[in-house]
């Protein structure tokens, strides 16, 4: 159990998941208050992994709803299992003949057959989906609400009343009530904004990419056999590829990927070859593959003599830590010098960290330009017209 943040941050450690004291704060916190969390944050940074840990921690039994497009409340909560109500039907139909061997009228029919709805209708033919398990279970639990995002704004009201007094009602059963509140965690990837009155039923957390320190630390503890050296490189190389402008910035899971793979190609170090090779453990989209490999040169300009460490970049300006409200650079200043690495301070290289502008490309800049002024005059008579598009006026 969660006794105090010192603690919540020990036993989160103590199953492998990495964290600062923020994130700890906000656990300890919902599971003192009762209160469910909303976790944000790019996809990979370890949202889903720390309701997995919380579980583990707590000693409770994950349940896990993924969310997707067209989820509704019936999904979530119970289905019926029809293939089964067949089956049973068929096994006894010569005793349902017998009860309607007598009955003439249809609806006396009909209601000797409403009379029996409970038997075809009852908890041996419901199938518990995770929020009803959730709230069904004899045992507290963790309940995983997953990517959220991804479903309807109409599921989340459905979830803000489930969430008020957790209990949900089955017409042929009945309402079921909670005996114990579940644990609630529910992430987001932010592709859509969710309710302001689901954020008000929870407390919020914003995961975002870890500072250098902390990364070198996830890396070293999930990656067994990965040197000091290439560590530091894999995390060297992967923060300058975030200050890129890719469609799918590599985050802490790809991160650990790629460590495993330079491990199991007995990697020493990191070379302009082994970048190209493994790139698509990486990149994810096409687009992304070619900046990248136009990049490579300047990714690797930290990597010198070999695999020796090299001075790290503290001005990434992509780079946002758990300590808001202060600049980026406070930002590394604080975190080597709260953890403790060793090392004496450095004045931040703040171009270092970022990728060389590319030259300007006129020929484009001036279609574009030609474009929009043939569609100024094109479209200026007409009042409708807004913003590129036509529309009311």
């Amino acid at each position: 159990m969660f006794e105090s943040i010192d603690q919540t941050v020990e036993q989160l450690a103590a199953h492998q998941y990495i964290c600062d004291r923020k994130v700890a704060t906000v656990a300890f916190l919902a599971h003192k208050m009762g209160k469910p969390i909303l976790i944000e944050g790019p996809a990979g940074v370890g949202k889903t992994e720390l309701a997995k840990v919380t579980a583990q921690a707590l000693g409770r039994e994950l349940i896990r709803l993924q969310c997707y497009a067209g989820l509704d409340e019936t999904r979530a909560l119970y289905e019926w299992e029809y293939g089964k109500q067949l089956l049973y039907t068929q096994i006894l139909r010569d005793k349902i003949a017998r009860v309607f061997a007598d009955i003439d009228d249809l609806r006396d029919a009909v209601t000797t057959l409403r009379g029996h709805d409970d038997v075809f209708f009852s908890e041996h033919f419901i199938v518990r989906r995770p929020i009803l398990q959730a709230i069904s279970s004899e045992q507290p639990v963790v309940l995983l609400i997953d990517e959220i995002d991804r479903a309807e704004e109409q599921f989340e009201a459905f979830l803000l009343e489930v969430l008020s007094d957790f209990q949900v009602t089955v017409p042929e059963i009945g309402t079921v009530k909670a005996k114990t509140p579940p644990t609630v965690i529910i992430t987001s990837n932010n592709t859509r904004d969710l309710s302001d009155a689901l954020k008000r039923r929870c407390l919020h957390l914003f995961i975002d990419y870890p500072d250098e320190t902390r990364e070198l630390q996830i890396v070293r503890l999930k990656v067994p056999g990965v040197s000091d050296t290439l560590a530091t490189q894999v995390v060297d190389v992967i923060r300058r590829m975030r200050g890129l402008d890719l469609r799918k910035a590599p985050s802490i899971s790809e991160t650990l990927d790629w460590a495993q793979a330079l491990v199991l190609l007995n990697a020493e170090h990191l070379t302009h070859d082994l970048v190209e090779e493994t790139l698509e453990l990486l990149v994810k989209y096409e687009r992304d593959t070619q900046q990248v490999r136009d990049h490579v040169a300047w990714l690797l300009e930290g990597v010198h003599d070999h695999g020796h460490r090299h001075d790290h970049d503290h001005g990434h300006g992509h780079h946002h830590h758990h300590h808001h409200g202060h600049s980026h650079d406070h930002d590394h200043h604080h975190d080597h010098h709260h953890h403790g690495n060793g090392r004496p301070d450095r004045p931040a290289k703040s171009q270092a960290i970022r990728p060389p502008l590319k030259p300007a490309e006129p020929e484009r800049d001036e279609a574009e330009g030609r474009q929009r002024e043939h569609s100024a005059r094109y479209f200026g008579g007409y009042r409708g017209r807004v913003d590129g598009g036509i529309g009311e006026a």
